[in-house]
């Protein structure tokens, strides 16, 4: 058994380096694979990629010629993928993860076939009261449409069994990943299991990329799931 972790890369030439590092020391109690799939970076991380990374057996590395989106570099992960379980792992360090066991062993222990490493769990600084709230209120949104009981929509740290993508097709591009596998993974009737995890915020002259529109476009993601858009 083997945990596939994704990377989606877009100007993380700073961080990027720290994250693989601790990715490389993790202790998992299964193999792992790590893909990283550069989403066209104009900061030198895909010179640094293509100069420490392409030519390690032990890593996949992916390219977009274009910046299209976290979502489609995600995509584009999954394809490469082979291990039974596949998490996502964000290019920065506001997710540690020191946190995958966590995730893991829900879904080791036959509990779950998705998990999600919830910040709302546990106390934790966020990049800004709007930012929290508009999160609230997404997490919120989702918990009345498709009647489930979530607490952090919006948290990188989604691991689930690779074989639930079978019947998933992804149709985003931007940070639309995280309502759309969440709307038709509970479609099908799965149950997201949850678990706390430690969250460190960045700000945006640290690289902070999501915005109020990325906002919008996730309602709309959960309204057209559920009125308009069959999964």
């Amino acid at each position: 058994m083997r945990l596939s972790i994704i990377i989606a890369v877009y100007n993380e030439r700073k961080l990027l380096p720290s994250v693989l590092e601790k990715i490389y020391n993790l202790n998992l109690k299964i193999g792992k694979e790590v893909i990283v799939i550069d989403d066209c970076s104009t900061d030198g991380t895909w010179e640094w990629i293509k100069e420490n990374l392409v030519h390690r057996k032990d890593i996949k590395i992916g390219h977009h010629d274009r910046n299209w989106g976290k979502t489609r570099a995600i995509r584009t992960g999954l394809d490469m993928a082979t291990g039974n379980i596949v998490v996502i792992q964000d290019a920065d360090l506001e997710y540690d993860p020191a946190e995958l066991s966590s995730l893991l062993e829900p879904i080791l222990e036959g509990k779950a076939k998705v998990v999600y490493g919830s910040r709302n769990l546990l106390k934790h600084k966020s990049y800004s009261l709007l930012y929290y709230l508009g999160n609230a209120f997404l997490t919120q949104l989702t918990n009345i449409l498709y009647k489930t009981k979530i607490t952090d929509l919006e948290t990188c740290y989604k691991m689930f069994k690779r074989e639930l993508m079978k019947d998933i097709k992804l149709c985003s591009s931007g940070f639309g990943f995280e309502p759309e596998f969440t709307v038709k993974v509970l479609k099908r009737g799965h149950k997201i299991y949850e678990v706390p995890i430690r969250y460190s915020a960045r700000d945006r002259k640290e690289g902070k990329k999501l915005t109020w529109l990325d906002g919008i476009r996730t309602m709309w993601i959960l309204v057209k799931y559920r009125f308009y858009e069959q999964v």
